[in-house]
C-alpha cells in the first residue's frame, strides 16, 4: 500500500523515469513471449528455441539495470532522519524501492501479453495482417500454456525486484580512520579543565550545541566526528582524493575478453554458434571474450571518469578546469558505470554492424526490438545518472553563485566535462569495437 501511495504522489520526473521502466519490462516480455512462440511453433528443434530464450538475458539484464538505476534517484525511498521512529528505517525503504519496481514490471508485463495476444488474434477486434514468418514466432494456431506463459513473465519483475533489493540493501557502517597520535585523546581525566559554562573537554574546546567528545571535536549534528558512518548508497560521490578500485579488475576482465577473442577467432566451424538475424560466430569462445569485454568495460568505467578528472586538472588548471576535474572526480562512482556500459554496449553495436556486412542474413523484427531495448537501457540509465548527479550538487551550485562565480563559469565547466568525456570513451569504444569484430570478420 505504501508503495502504491509513493508511486501515485511521486513528482512527474519521477513518473516518467518509471515509465521507462514500464516500456523496458514489456520490451523484454514481449521477447520472452516470442522465444516461447517460435518453441510452440517449432516443436521439433528444441536448441533454437533455447537459444532465442538464452539470447532474451541480455535484454532481461539490461532492464534491471534500469530498474536499479531509477530505484537508486528515486528521492521517495531515500533514508532521511527520523523515519526509523516511524517504522521506515533502510531495510523498509529498500522493500518498499523492491516493491515499486516489481508494479511497475508488472504493468509492463501486462502490457506485452495484451499486445501478444492481439498480435495472435486471440483478443477481440481485427488481429495484424501478419503472413509466413512472424505466424510461426507467435504461434498463432497454438494454444499458449499457462503456467509457462506466467513464469516468463513473472521473470521480468522477480529478477528487476531483486536486482534493486541487493543493490539497494542495508549496509553496515564504516568507521573513519583513527586521529593521529598526539591529540587530546590519549589525554587524562584529571587533565580536564572547567570550561566558563561549567562543561569540560579533553582540550577545552566544546561544540556549539553542548556535546562534548574526546578532544572536544563534534560535528554539527552533535555526534562525535569519529563515529560510524553508513555507507547506504554505492553510487554516492567519492572524496576527490579517493580513486575507485574498479579500475585495475576492468581493465584486467578487458585485457582478458579481448585475448580470448583473438585466440579464439582462428577456430574452426565446429563450434560455430548462431546470432539473432542469422549472423554467425566463429566459435563460442569468442562469444564468451566479446562479454567479457562488455563487462570490463563496465568495471572500468568509473576509474576511466576518475582519471578524465585528474588529467582536466593536470598543468596548473585555472577556475573552470579546475571546477570541471573535481566534479568528474566526485561523481565518478555515480556516472562512471553508466558510462562504461554504454560503451559496452555501444561497442557491441558497432561490433554488430561490422559482422553484419560479412554475413549473408539480415536484422529481423525481434533482433531490432532488442537492441533497441538494450541501447535504449542503456542511455536512459546514464540520463538519470547525469540528472541525479545534478541535482545532488543544487547546493554547491548554489553556494558557487552567492560567492560571485558567474553563470558562464557554470556552463564552461559542464560542457568542458562533457568534451572530456567524448574524448575519452568515443576513441576507446571505437578500439574495442574494432577489435572485438576482429576475429569475426576473418
Amino acid at each position: 500500500m505504501l508503495a502504491l501511495r509513493l508511486t501515485r504522489v511521486a513528482h512527474p520526473a519521477v513518473q516518467l523515469r518509471r515509465l521507462t521502466v514500464v516500456a523496458a519490462s514489456a520490451g523484454t516480455g514481449f521477447l520472452l513471449l516470442c522465444s516461447l512462440g517460435h518453441a510452440l511453433g517449432h516443436p521439433a528443434d528444441p536448441s533454437a528455441a533455447l537459444l532465442r530464450l538464452a539470447w532474451c538475458a541480455v535484454p532481461l539484464a539490461a532492464t534491471a539495470y534500469l530498474a536499479v538505476a531509477v530505484a537508486r534517484s528515486d528521492p521517495g525511498t531515500r533514508p532521511r532522519g527520523g523515519l526509523s521512529a516511524l517504522g521506515l528505517g533502510p531495510a523498509r525503504l529498500m522493500a518498499v524501492s523492491a516493491a515499486t519496481t516489481a508494479l511497475s514490471c508488472a504493468f509492463g508485463a501486462l502490457l506485452a501479453l495484451l499486445l501478444f495476444l492481439w498480435l495472435r488474434g486471440d483478443l477481440p477486434g481485427p488481429p495484424f495482417p501478419f503472413h509466413g514468418a512472424p505466424h510461426a514466432v507467435l504461434a498463432a494456431r497454438k494454444r499458449l500454456p499457462v503456467p509457462g506463459t506466467l513464469l516468463l513473465l513473472a521473470t521480468v519483475p522477480a529478477v528487476a525486484s531483486a536486482a534493486v533489493a541487493a543493490a539497494l540493501r542495508p549496509r553496515e557502517p564504516k568507521a573513519p580512520p583513527a586521529r593521529a597520535a598526539g591529540t587530546a585523546r590519549g589525554t587524562a581525566h584529571d587533565d580536564r579543565e572547567p570550561h566558563a559554562d561549567g562543561n569540560g573537554t579533553a582540550g577545552g574546546i566544546g561544540t556549539a550545541e553542548g556535546n562534548r567528545t574526546a578532544g572536544g571535536i563534534g560535528t554539527a549534528e552533535g555526534r562525535p566526528a569519529d563515529a560510524p558512518v553508513a555507507d547506504d548508497d554505492p553510487g554516492r560521490p567519492l572524496p576527490p582524493d579517493r580513486s575507485p578500485t574498479g579500475l585495475p579488475w576492468g581493465i584486467a576482465v578487458l585485457a582478458a575478453g579481448l585475448t580470448v577473442e583473438t585466440y579464439a577467432g582462428g577456430a574452426g566451424d565446429a563450434a560455430r554458434a548462431v546470432l539473432p538475424g542469422g549472423l554467425t560466430a566463429g566459435s563460442a569462445p569468442v562469444l564468451a571474450g566479446w562479454l567479457l569485454t562488455a563487462v570490463g568495460l563496465a568495471l572500468a568505467g568509473p576509474g576511466l571518469t576518475h582519471l578524465c578528472g585528474r588529467l582536466l586538472q593536470a598543468v596548473r588548471p585555472g577556475a573552470v578546469r579546475l571546477l570541471a576535474g573535481r566534479v568528474l572526480m566526485a561523481e565518478a562512482g555515480r556516472i562512471g558505470s553508466p558510462l562504461g556500459v554504454l560503451c559496452a554496449v555501444a561497442s557491441a553495436a558497432f561490433a554488430m554492424i561490422a559482422l553484419h556486412g560479412h554475413a549473408s542474413g539480415r536484422f529481423g523484427p525481434l533482433t531490432a526490438l532488442g537492441a533497441l531495448l538494450v541501447a535504449g537501457c542503456a542511455v536512459a540509465a546514464l540520463v538519470t545518472a547525469a540528472v541525479e548527479a545534478r541535482q545532488l550538487r543544487v547546493g554547491t551550485t548554489a553556494a558557487l553563485r552567492r560567492l560571485g562565480a558567474p553563470a558562464t563559469v557554470l556552463r564552461s565547466a559542464a560542457a568542458l566535462r562533457t568534451a572530456a568525456l567524448l574524448a575519452l570513451f568515443t576513441p576507446l569504444t571505437w578500439a574495442i569495437a574494432t577489435l572485438a569484430a576482429l576475429p569475426l570478420t576473418r
